[in-house]
């Protein structure tokens, strides 16, 4: 939380950047997270579904994290870890190695391989992943995002986690653009729980709601603008805009395009398979409209 508003804040969703033969640039990350950090950003978030967190194996994982650490990155402070796997040895790994570094929180996502699961396959699995984090279990944020993983989570299965395991479990990350389903999820715990939207477009209105913020992977772009939106709740037509055009496009490419056009480097546009990289020509009509609709970055 941050120490200042006991609010979860305006993370980035942070994004990968690569060399030409596919390993991660470890430089340019460690450059754009001081910069999303000093730009706004309460924390930034490793590992998620913008930075293609699923592509990442143990070594390139332990080696962004080393990075980070070296350029003195405060990870109990500013450092939120995704953990997505289907096997529960593997998030296991992946929430130690997480615990390790001492960081934040950690954005767990559902086992995503097989479908059509029921809540209590989902709690034995969550439970299954606590109990054996044993005493260091903390910082979780169950992460909703069914477009992806197609293994949603239920307002009934969140309030069984919360009640089972209170003290591990500090949020939602709600990111399945559905209003009616954020609603309902800000009715049940907005008091309990840190409701994190990934929706930008509805995230105004989650925060005055009693949401406490957002991973964001428009943070990544416009941090000082989202720093707004999520401490004071106000409505950014902008940014909804550019949130609209980005959705025409498989989204994190799409995001690393914009980085690249906004930073004027092109080693942005790189995504590992199965994700290709924007054309030429949709990379540089997302540019155009960003230029157009954020033509003051600095606000």
């Amino acid at each position: 939380m941050n120490q200042s508003t006991g609010r979860f804040g305006l993370s980035c969703a942070l994004t990968t950047p690569y060399h030409e033969d596919g390993s991660v640039d470890l430089a340019r990350l460690t450059r754009h997270v001081a910069w999303c950090l000093a730009s706004g950003c309460d924390s930034v978030t490793l590992f998620g579904t913008t930075g293609e967190g699923p592509l990442l194996g143990q070594v390139a994982r332990e080696q962004m994290i080393g990075a980070l650490k070296g350029a003195g990155i405060d990870f109990r402070s500013h450092v939120v870890g995704g953990v997505i796997a289907a096997s529960l040895h593997d998030a296991l790994d992946q929430a130690n190695q997480l615990l390790d570094a001492d960081a934040r929180a950690l954005l767990v996502a559902p086992p995503f391989y097989f479908k059509g699961v029921s809540d209590d396959g989902l709690f034995a699995w969550f439970s299954s992943l606590i109990t054996k984090l044993g005493d260091r279990a903390r910082g979780i944020i169950l992460y909703h995002i069914p477009s992806v993983t197609a293994v949603p989570l239920s307002i009934d299965l969140i309030g069984r986690l919360k009640a089972a395991f209170p003290q591990a479990i500090i949020g939602v990350k709600d990111s399945a653009g559905d209003w009616g389903y954020s609603q309902q999820l800000l009715a049940a715990h907005r008091h309990d729980l840190a409701v994190l939207i990934g929706d930008e477009r509805v995230l105004a209105q989650a925060v005055r709601d009693g949401g406490q913020g957002a991973i964001s992977g428009m943070a990544n772009l416009v941090p000082g603008r989202l720093r707004t939106v999520v401490h004071q709740g106000r409505d950014d037509a902008a940014l909804v805009e550019l949130v609209d055009a980005v959705l025409r496009y498989p989204v994190t490419p799409a995001v690393k395009a914009l980085v690249s056009h906004a930073t004027g480097d092109s080693a942005w546009l790189t995504v590992r398979a199965p994700l290709l990289p924007m054309s030429v020509a949709d990379t540089a009509t997302l540019g155009s409209l960003f230029d157009r609709v954020f033509a003051d970055r600095a606000a």
